[in-house]
């Protein structure tokens, strides 16, 4: 590590003497233009004492470099799998130059920027300043609008900014502008309906997990034994797992409790040993639902989190959660600070300064990849390879509307093609996309058929999500597999996706009528929500027994994956994607963008985890 840290500084010295001195000020130009999402409509102008969180990303002085370091520590086949990064050398690689920083502060001063004001990310990378929209006007040469969702959520966004010419070169990406991300939960709620079950499904009536498998109410009992963990106990007490929740949601220990009490006995400490840290003033809470609470429905998500979790990785496994704020609605008439809709970068510049981490984290939470600007969303998938490059392996679900919810298929180019709509953080190569599956022996892809419920809400169907990434050009660790699904399609969907992008899930779980407690009550909840943490819980003890064998812990996991770890994973073949008013991407023998290489095997992922 001291090698490492030592080359790097040096180069970023010698860098920092060749910088070019301030130049003058230089006119504006725009620097960024993202369409309006068609769900979205200008309500009338922001209020000018409005005030916004604004965070500025600086462009990383040495990514590449970074990269090629996440990689040669990921793959199996490098004589460095394994040695990962430390908190100092990957802040020395990703920290910009000192150009750019003198630049950015000279143009902030003079536009009346207080320079005490400012707060910076670990490595720099990022500043963060709380301005009024009058003040984000003048420095982003802009108009805030007040935008209003279908669904009657409100957003202060523009549809372009500006920035001094000479500052386009040292800044990628200035947020909340353009993006109209909303980091929606991927938990389907299914406490009073009846589970849906397909009419094809005859379960086996001889077999080990026929007699502790139930299609309409999955328990860990269940998964220990459909993935071989069954009988595996934690050895090292070093292995570790985490989860990220956002918008309000709390996983509350009397329901965990109560959960563990009835399916994992022998892990009920986990209810009260789990922590919880709040970021950016998000919630934390010891004990039950209150009334309100209640009322609204909070916590499904984040319960279901921690019990997938600790349901399968049992005793002896450290569950760490976040809960980051931003989701207060926005009010048009008062000046309270909007922090909506751009969590992950608050929850990731606080993670990265810590110096130990979790081994395993899941997030349960996207949105349409097209809602995002590309610049921005290429921003923060960087700092998800950050964490790989850390030793981190970064789980992230595929989404509950297969290749996009009906009504929403259309681009946001403004040309509205008909298009499949891939999600985002899902489609972010540096991270592990995970879809969901259903029923036993085999195991099919995970499908719900729309419904009404009793209250007359029609609920959109629910499939496992997978698709192609318009934003992230396919990496080299996917070529053959992805190359292989395509030509197998024969032109099928031809023009509805993009054939070069990114394509995911890369695995899969169940993730249909989980057994889970909320509010003191066991029901039923669906979604990749739930096959996300599932697969975490079971990675956490691939881990337990590396380490326990001295070995390093998996990391950054795809390029192993797709080289050796796809051996590990029991194929799925039945199902697709359905979405955008039918079926979509077919499961089929080998890798698919429905539930990528399958559903996990633990005594196979042991065994090739430890090559």
């Amino acid at each position: 590590m001291v090698r490492l840290t030592a080359l790097i500084s040096l180069a970023a010295a010698a860098q920092g003497v060749l910088a070019s001195p301030i130049r003058a000020r230089s006119p504006y130009a725009v620097k960024e233009t993202h369409y309006v999402p068609r769900q979205w409509s200008r309500a009338g102008r922001a209020p000018d004492d409005h005030v916004l969180h604004l965070h500025i990303g600086l462009k990383q002085s040495q990514f590449d470099e970074l990269e090629r370091h996440l990689y040669e520590v990921s793959d199996p086949d490098h004589d460095r799998y394994g040695q990962h990064l430390s908190v100092e050398d990957v802040n020395e690689l990703i920290k910009p130059s000192n150009e750019a920083l003198d630049l950015v502060h000279e143009w902030l001063a003079d536009s009346g920027v207080d320079a005490s004001a400012l707060k910076y990310s670990p490595a720099q990378d990022w500043i963060d300043v709380t301005l009024p929209v009058s003040a984000i006007e003048e420095l982003l040469d802009t108009e805030y609008s007040v935008y209003k969702h279908q669904d009657g959520s409100e957003l202060v966004r523009t549809s372009k900014w500006s920035l001094p010419q000479h500052l386009h070169e040292h800044i990628d990406a200035i947020q909340p502008t353009t993006s109209f991300m909303r980091t929606g939960a991927r938990a389907s709620n299914a406490l009073e309906l009846a589970p849906w079950v397909s009419s094809n499904y005859a379960p086996r009536t001889n077999s080990t997990i026929s007699k502790v498998c139930n299609v309409s109410s999955v328990t860990p009992e269940c998964f220990q034994n459909l993935y071989g963990t069954k009988g595996y106990v934690a050895q090292t007490g070093a292995s570790s797992v985490g989860f990220a929740n956002y918008l309000g949601e709390i996983p509350i220990r009397p329901d965990t409790e109560k959960f563990l009490r009835k399916y994992r006995p022998d892990a009920v400490a986990d209810a009260a040993n789990f922590t919880q840290t709040s970021i950016a003033d998000g919630p934390t809470q010891d004990g039950a639902l209150s009334a309100a609470q209640a009322a609204d429905g909070i916590s499904r998500e984040a319960n279901l989190d921690v019990q997938a979790q600790a349901g399968i990785a049992g005793a002896n496994v450290h569950i760490d959660s976040w809960s980051t704020g931003g989701s207060p609605p926005f009010t048009p008439d008062t000046s309270t600070p909007s922090n909506t809709n751009e969590p992950y970068l608050d929850w990731l510049n606080y993670v990265l300064a810590q110096p130990a981490l979790p081994q395993v984290i899941s997030t349960s939470y996207g949105d349409s990849e097209q809602t995002v600007p590309a610049a921005y969303a290429k921003k923060v998938c960087s700092l998800f390879a950050q964490l790989g490059a850390r030793g981190v392996s970064v789980l992230f679900s595929s989404g509950d509307s297969g290749v996009g919810a009906a009504g929403t298929c259309v681009s946001n180019d403004g040309r509205n093609a008909t298009k499949f709509i891939p999600d985002f953080p899902a489609s972010c190569p540096y991270v592990t996309t995970v879809g969901a599956t259903h029923e036993f022996e085999p195991e099919v892809v995970a499908y719900r058929p729309s419904y009404t419920d009793a209250t007359g809400r029609v609920h959109n169907a629910y499939s496992s999500g997978g698709g192609f990434s318009n934003y992230f050009a396919r990496p080299a660790y996917q070529e053959e597999v992805v190359a292989k699904y395509i030509e197998g399609l024969e032109g099928e969907f031809d023009g509805l996706y993009n054939k070069s992008g990114r394509a995911y899930p890369d695995i899969a779980a169940q993730g249909q009528y989980f057994a889970y407690f909320w509010n003191g009550t066991e029901g039923v909840i669906s979604g990749t929500s739930a096959s996300t943490p599932l697969h975490a819980g079971i990675l956490a003890l691939v881990n337990d027994a590396l380490l326990a064998r001295g070995k390093p812990v998996l990391g950054f996991l795809n390029p192993w994956l797709y080289k050796r770890g796809r051996r590990a994973y029991t194929d799925v073949t039945a199902g697709s994607a359905v979405g955008c008013g039918g079926d979509g991407f077919p499961a089929k023998e080998g890798w698919d963008p429905v539930t990528g290489f399958g559903t996990p095997v633990f005594p196979r992922l042991v065994e090739e985890a430890s090559g």
